[in-house]
Protein backbone atom coordinates (compact mmCIF):
# COMPACT_ATOMS: atom_id res chain seq x y z
CA UNK A 1 0.00 0.00 0.00
CA UNK A 2 1.47 3.22 -0.79
CA UNK A 3 -0.17 6.69 0.22
CA UNK A 4 -1.56 8.08 -3.51
CA UNK A 5 -3.76 4.74 -2.69
CA UNK A 6 -5.14 6.00 0.83
CA UNK A 7 -8.48 7.53 0.34
CA UNK A 8 -9.27 7.90 3.50
CA UNK A 9 -8.68 10.52 6.29
CA UNK A 10 -6.72 7.94 8.71
CA UNK A 11 -5.93 4.56 7.77
CA UNK A 12 -3.76 1.87 9.94
CA UNK A 13 -0.49 1.00 7.80
CA UNK A 14 2.32 -1.43 8.78
CA UNK A 15 5.39 -1.07 7.33
CA UNK A 16 8.12 -4.06 7.15
CA UNK A 17 11.36 -3.39 8.32
CA UNK A 18 14.37 -4.98 6.51
CA UNK A 19 14.83 -7.56 9.21
CA UNK A 20 11.37 -8.30 9.28
CA UNK A 21 9.53 -6.23 12.18
CA UNK A 22 6.62 -4.94 11.35
CA UNK A 23 6.00 -1.41 12.10
CA UNK A 24 2.91 -0.17 13.28
CA UNK A 25 1.61 3.52 11.53
CA UNK A 26 -1.21 5.59 11.49
CA UNK A 27 -1.62 7.52 8.42
CA UNK A 28 -3.45 10.80 8.77
CA UNK A 29 -5.10 12.54 5.79
CA UNK A 30 -5.32 13.02 2.10
CA UNK A 31 -2.43 11.50 -0.39
CA UNK A 32 -1.29 14.52 -2.44
CA UNK A 33 -0.52 16.80 -0.22
CA UNK A 34 2.66 17.53 1.92
CA UNK A 35 4.31 14.93 4.04
CA UNK A 36 5.42 14.58 7.42
CA UNK A 37 7.27 11.68 9.61
CA UNK A 38 6.39 11.71 13.56
CA UNK A 39 8.57 9.41 15.36
CA UNK A 40 8.02 9.57 19.05
CA UNK A 41 10.67 9.42 22.27
CA UNK A 42 11.66 6.37 24.20
CA UNK A 43 8.63 4.49 25.98
CA UNK A 44 5.58 6.45 23.86
CA UNK A 45 3.59 5.30 21.48
CA UNK A 46 2.10 6.79 18.04
CA UNK A 47 -0.62 7.89 20.27
CA UNK A 48 1.62 10.62 21.26
CA UNK A 49 0.82 12.56 18.01
CA UNK A 50 -2.62 11.88 17.49
CA UNK A 51 -4.13 15.48 17.88
CA UNK A 52 -1.12 17.28 16.45
CA UNK A 53 -1.65 14.65 13.21
CA UNK A 54 -5.30 15.38 13.09
CA UNK A 55 -4.91 18.94 13.16
CA UNK A 56 -2.27 19.16 10.59
CA UNK A 57 -4.41 16.71 8.47
CA UNK A 58 -7.45 18.60 8.41
CA UNK A 59 -4.68 21.84 7.41
CA UNK A 60 -3.80 19.59 4.02
CA UNK A 61 -1.04 17.66 5.62
CA UNK A 62 -0.41 14.01 5.47
CA UNK A 63 0.92 12.49 8.35
CA UNK A 64 2.32 8.97 8.89
CA UNK A 65 2.37 8.36 13.22
CA UNK A 66 4.50 5.26 13.81
CA UNK A 67 5.52 2.74 16.73
CA UNK A 68 8.66 2.81 16.73
CA UNK A 69 10.38 -0.73 17.04
CA UNK A 70 9.79 -2.65 20.26
CA UNK A 71 7.15 -0.07 21.45
CA UNK A 72 3.35 -0.28 21.05
CA UNK A 73 2.09 -2.27 18.76
CA UNK A 74 4.80 -2.76 16.44
CA UNK A 75 7.25 -6.27 17.00
CA UNK A 76 9.80 -6.61 19.34
CA UNK A 77 13.12 -7.83 18.59
CA UNK A 78 12.99 -11.33 19.20
CA UNK A 79 15.85 -11.64 20.94
CA UNK A 80 16.04 -8.05 22.70
CA UNK A 81 19.07 -6.86 19.84
CA UNK A 82 18.49 -3.69 19.65
CA UNK A 83 20.62 -1.09 17.87
CA UNK A 84 20.79 2.17 17.03
CA UNK A 85 21.33 1.53 13.45
CA UNK A 86 18.04 -0.10 13.24
CA UNK A 87 15.85 2.81 14.31
CA UNK A 88 17.91 4.96 11.51
CA UNK A 89 17.08 1.92 9.21
CA UNK A 90 13.38 2.08 10.29
CA UNK A 91 12.91 5.82 9.64
CA UNK A 92 14.66 5.57 6.35
CA UNK A 93 12.06 3.50 5.50
CA UNK A 94 8.93 5.76 6.74
CA UNK A 95 11.14 8.40 5.17
CA UNK A 96 10.56 6.59 1.81
CA UNK A 97 6.66 6.00 2.41
CA UNK A 98 6.10 9.55 3.36
CA UNK A 99 7.11 10.59 -0.34
CA UNK A 100 9.53 13.05 -1.32
CA UNK A 101 10.16 16.55 0.61
CA UNK A 102 8.97 15.33 4.18
CA UNK A 103 9.30 16.49 7.42
CA UNK A 104 10.52 14.52 10.18
CA UNK A 105 9.07 15.93 13.92
CA UNK A 106 11.07 13.65 16.45
CA UNK A 107 10.45 14.07 19.85
CA UNK A 108 13.44 13.29 22.39
CA UNK A 109 15.09 9.48 21.16
CA UNK A 110 13.26 9.74 17.98
CA UNK A 111 14.83 12.84 17.74
CA UNK A 112 18.32 11.97 18.27
CA UNK A 113 17.58 8.61 15.27
CA UNK A 114 16.37 11.82 12.70
CA UNK A 115 19.52 13.65 13.35
CA UNK A 116 21.72 10.29 12.70
CA UNK A 117 19.36 9.26 9.91
CA UNK A 118 19.81 13.11 8.48
CA UNK A 119 23.29 13.44 8.25
CA UNK A 120 23.64 10.05 6.70
CA UNK A 121 21.69 10.86 3.90
CA UNK A 122 21.10 14.24 3.48
CA UNK A 123 18.16 14.03 1.08
CA UNK A 124 16.18 11.83 3.40
CA UNK A 125 13.95 15.08 5.03
CA UNK A 126 13.98 18.56 3.87
CA UNK A 127 13.62 19.82 7.44
CA UNK A 128 13.46 18.59 10.87
CA UNK A 129 11.57 19.53 13.90
CA UNK A 130 13.22 18.40 16.97
CA UNK A 131 11.51 18.14 19.80
CA UNK A 132 12.94 19.06 23.27
CA UNK A 133 16.19 16.99 22.37
CA UNK A 134 20.10 17.86 21.73
CA UNK A 135 23.12 16.19 20.99
CA UNK A 136 24.03 16.35 24.45
CA UNK A 137 21.57 15.94 27.50
CA UNK A 138 21.15 16.39 30.73
CA UNK A 139 21.63 13.32 32.84
CA UNK A 140 19.94 13.93 35.35
CA UNK A 141 16.80 14.29 33.45
CA UNK A 142 17.46 11.33 31.47
CA UNK A 143 17.75 9.31 34.63
CA UNK A 144 14.52 10.59 36.16
CA UNK A 145 12.73 9.14 33.35
CA UNK A 146 14.68 5.69 32.95
CA UNK A 147 14.18 5.50 37.04
CA UNK A 148 10.22 5.66 36.13
CA UNK A 149 10.48 3.37 33.29
CA UNK A 150 12.53 0.63 35.73
CA UNK A 151 10.23 1.35 38.94
CA UNK A 152 7.34 -1.50 38.09
CA UNK A 153 9.15 -4.42 36.36
CA UNK A 154 6.19 -6.25 37.76
CA UNK A 155 3.93 -4.12 36.48
CA UNK A 156 0.33 -2.89 37.63
CA UNK A 157 -2.30 -4.67 39.48
CA UNK A 158 -4.89 -2.69 37.71
CA UNK A 159 -5.07 0.15 35.18
CA UNK A 160 -6.09 2.63 38.59
CA UNK A 161 -2.70 1.78 39.98
CA UNK A 162 -1.04 2.64 36.97
CA UNK A 163 -3.07 5.78 36.27
CA UNK A 164 -2.13 7.09 39.96
CA UNK A 165 1.90 6.18 39.22
CA UNK A 166 1.76 8.19 35.90
CA UNK A 167 -0.10 10.85 37.93
CA UNK A 168 2.67 11.33 40.34
CA UNK A 169 5.25 11.66 37.72
CA UNK A 170 3.76 14.16 36.21
CA UNK A 171 1.90 16.11 38.80
CA UNK A 172 1.99 19.54 36.62
CA UNK A 173 -0.57 18.14 34.09
CA UNK A 174 -3.96 18.94 35.57
CA UNK A 175 -6.05 15.72 34.11
CA UNK A 176 -5.64 12.45 35.50
CA UNK A 177 -5.44 9.89 32.51
CA UNK A 178 -8.29 7.56 32.66
CA UNK A 179 -8.00 3.89 32.92
CA UNK A 180 -9.69 3.69 29.59
CA UNK A 181 -6.93 5.69 27.77
CA UNK A 182 -4.32 4.13 29.31
CA UNK A 183 -5.61 0.89 27.22
CA UNK A 184 -2.46 2.12 24.85
CA UNK A 185 0.15 2.27 27.17
CA UNK A 186 -0.59 -0.88 28.73
CA UNK A 187 -0.90 -4.24 27.79
CA UNK A 188 -2.80 -7.15 29.70
CA UNK A 189 -0.54 -10.39 30.94
CA UNK A 190 -1.66 -13.23 31.04
CA UNK A 191 -1.77 -13.24 35.37
CA UNK A 192 -4.19 -10.32 34.92
CA UNK A 193 -1.58 -7.51 35.53
CA UNK A 194 -0.29 -4.70 32.95
CA UNK A 195 3.10 -3.96 31.90
CA UNK A 196 4.22 -1.39 29.87
CA UNK A 197 3.96 -1.57 25.90
CA UNK A 198 7.64 -1.28 25.61
CA UNK A 199 10.20 -4.21 25.41
CA UNK A 200 12.15 -4.07 28.63
CA UNK A 201 14.90 -5.15 26.95
CA UNK A 202 15.37 -1.80 25.02
CA UNK A 203 16.67 0.28 28.75
CA UNK A 204 19.53 -2.10 28.61
CA UNK A 205 20.19 -2.12 25.12
CA UNK A 206 19.62 1.51 24.33
CA UNK A 207 18.35 4.00 27.12
CA UNK A 208 21.14 3.15 29.36
CA UNK A 209 24.01 3.38 26.97
CA UNK A 210 22.73 6.33 25.34
CA UNK A 211 25.93 8.39 26.35
CA UNK A 212 27.95 7.34 24.57
CA UNK A 213 27.03 7.93 21.31
CA UNK A 214 26.82 11.51 22.00
CA UNK A 215 29.76 11.68 20.04
CA UNK A 216 28.37 10.54 17.02
CA UNK A 217 25.59 13.20 17.50
CA UNK A 218 26.93 16.10 17.96
CA UNK A 219 28.93 14.82 14.48
CA UNK A 220 25.36 14.24 13.06
CA UNK A 221 24.61 17.69 13.99
CA UNK A 222 27.42 19.99 12.35
CA UNK A 223 26.71 17.95 9.45
CA UNK A 224 22.63 19.05 8.90
CA UNK A 225 22.30 21.58 6.06
CA UNK A 226 18.04 21.81 6.06
CA UNK A 227 15.95 24.19 8.08
CA UNK A 228 15.45 22.94 11.80
CA UNK A 229 13.07 23.85 14.19
CA UNK A 230 14.10 23.40 17.55
CA UNK A 231 11.24 23.04 20.11
CA UNK A 232 12.03 22.51 23.84
CA UNK A 233 9.83 22.86 27.18
CA UNK A 234 10.24 26.06 29.76
CA UNK A 235 10.37 23.51 32.03
CA UNK A 236 12.25 20.76 30.46
CA UNK A 237 15.08 18.98 32.40
CA UNK A 238 16.39 16.94 29.64
CA UNK A 239 17.65 20.33 27.81
CA UNK A 240 19.35 23.31 29.04
CA UNK A 241 20.47 26.31 28.00
CA UNK A 242 23.81 25.03 27.77
CA UNK A 243 22.90 22.29 25.52
CA UNK A 244 20.41 24.42 23.52
CA UNK A 245 23.27 27.07 22.73
CA UNK A 246 25.59 23.94 21.83
CA UNK A 247 23.36 22.90 19.57
CA UNK A 248 22.20 26.41 17.89
CA UNK A 249 26.42 26.54 17.39
CA UNK A 250 26.48 23.58 15.47
CA UNK A 251 23.56 23.87 13.31
CA UNK A 252 23.97 28.05 12.64
CA UNK A 253 20.51 27.43 10.35
CA UNK A 254 17.84 26.40 13.20
CA UNK A 255 14.95 27.96 14.81
CA UNK A 256 14.42 27.81 18.61
CA UNK A 257 11.19 28.08 19.85
CA UNK A 258 10.57 27.31 23.94
CA UNK A 259 6.81 26.29 24.80
CA UNK A 260 5.93 27.72 27.97
CA UNK A 261 4.67 26.06 31.29
CA UNK A 262 5.89 22.62 29.46
CA UNK A 263 8.31 19.79 30.50
CA UNK A 264 10.45 17.48 28.37
CA UNK A 265 6.72 16.33 27.18
CA UNK A 266 6.12 18.80 24.85
CA UNK A 267 3.17 17.96 22.94
CA UNK A 268 1.68 16.14 25.69
CA UNK A 269 1.68 18.94 27.99
CA UNK A 270 0.76 22.64 25.75
CA UNK A 271 0.01 20.72 22.50
CA UNK A 272 -2.06 23.57 20.94
CA UNK A 273 1.04 25.36 21.52
CA UNK A 274 3.16 22.98 19.77
CA UNK A 275 0.98 21.98 17.06
CA UNK A 276 0.90 26.08 16.22
CA UNK A 277 4.83 26.01 16.28
CA UNK A 278 4.83 23.09 13.79
CA UNK A 279 2.52 24.48 11.57
CA UNK A 280 4.03 27.68 11.52
CA UNK A 281 6.97 26.41 10.68
CA UNK A 282 6.56 24.24 7.95
CA UNK A 283 4.39 26.55 6.40
CA UNK A 284 7.31 28.77 6.30
CA UNK A 285 9.04 26.35 4.25
CA UNK A 286 9.25 25.57 0.18
CA UNK A 287 7.72 22.48 -0.94
CA UNK A 288 10.48 21.14 -2.63
CA UNK A 289 13.89 20.75 -1.01
CA UNK A 290 16.07 24.62 -1.17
Amino acid sequence: MTPSKLLNHKAAVNLLAADGLSLSCDLHGMAGNASLVFTHGFGQTRQAWQATAAHLANQNFLCLCADARGHGASDWHPDGGYEIDQFVADLELMAAFAGPSAVLVGASFGGLVGLLAQARNPNLFRALVLVDITPRWEAAGVERILAFMRAHPDGFASLDEAAASIAAYLPHRRETRSPQRLQSLLVPRDDGRFRWHWDPALLERIAENGERHQAALVDAARRIDVPVLLLSGSDSDVVSQATIAEFLELVPQARHVVVPRATHMVAGDRNDLFTDAVLSFVRTLPRGRN
